[in-house]
């Protein structure tokens, strides 16, 4: 699933529609993208409507038009991209707004995305209710120790994905930053010491700024000296240590870490 850099990335791929006006909207209406919105109001407000503004906040995007707000969450394999016109749609293409020059598509082909409508020009409830994202100023280490305390006896991993506290942050960030901490996946959240909760938060910042310096821009290939490049391979060894990693799973979620780096 798409994490706060790679969301990032597919937000700007809209970037040709800012400041353009939609002349048509082409939607497949019975799809369960739009299980909560109606279709009719989304079609009629969206067409004629210029797009102001994209926002992206952890594994969430929303786009401002100037009579509504369009949410939209990947999913699995869900990708946001623009194509000149004239443009033939995909049969998995479930949402196209058209610009007089460009076709802004929403394709997700096992539909496990979704898509938020909000008739208006404010930024709706749900939107200004999420919580702050990790390179937010309001994102301090005194919040990070309260919420693990809170969260004690749970292995950090697992913690880590809760995006009630640390949105889009997913799978692959989250054991990057637990290898650059050199912290053990499943120790409980409540028994980090004083520098290992340092250590943590300030990674956790490292890791975010890195993925959308590298991953956020242009969908860049990350570097050798991160993880990220061995953690899928099977017998991939620790770019630090140069011994085997592991995978296995805590937390519910498959997890890559060096157990000669990582101790418990």
């Amino acid at each position: 699933m798409p994490e706060l850099a790679e969301v990032e990335y597919y937000r700007k791929q809209w970037d040709p529609g800012l400041g353009k006006k939609i002349v048509a909207v082409k939607i497949h209406a019975e799809k369960r993208l739009f299980r909560e919105v109606d279709t009719r109001a989304l079609v009629k407000l969206l067409t004629g409507a210029t797009l102001k503004a994209s926002l992206a906040h952890g594994k969430q995007m929303l786009f401002q038009f100037s009579t509504a707000c369009l949410g939209v969450h990947l999913g699995m394999t869900g990708k946001l991209f623009a194509e000149k016109l004239p443009y033939a749609p995909d049969k998995h293409d479930h949402l196209v707004l058209e610009t007089n020059r460009h076709a802004l598509v929403f394709r997700d082909p096992r539909l496990f995305g979704r898509v938020r409508f909000d008739p208006g020009k404010e930024l709706p409830a749900w939107w200004t209710a999420l919580p702050p994202q990790v390179l937010d100023d309001d994102f301090n280490q005194d919040a990070l120790a309260a919420f693990l305390n809170r969260r004690k006896k749970a292995p950090l991993k697992a913690v880590l994905l809760m995006q009630e506290r640390f949105p889009g942050i997913g799978n692959w960030m989250a054991d990057e930053i637990l290898w650059r901490a050199a912290i053990h996946p499943a120790q409980p959240a409540g028994s980090l010491s004083a520098r290992q909760t340092t250590c943590l938060y300030k990674e956790m910042k490292q890791v975010c700024r890195d993925a959308m310096e590298v991953i956020g821009t242009d969908w860049g290939d990350p570097p050798d000296s991160w993880l990220f490049n061995h953690r899928w391979q099977n017998g991939g060894l620790c770019p630090k240590t140069g011994k085997p990693l592991i995978r296995e799973e805590i937390g519910g979620r498959t997890t890559c870490y060096s157990p000669t780096r990582q101790r418990r």
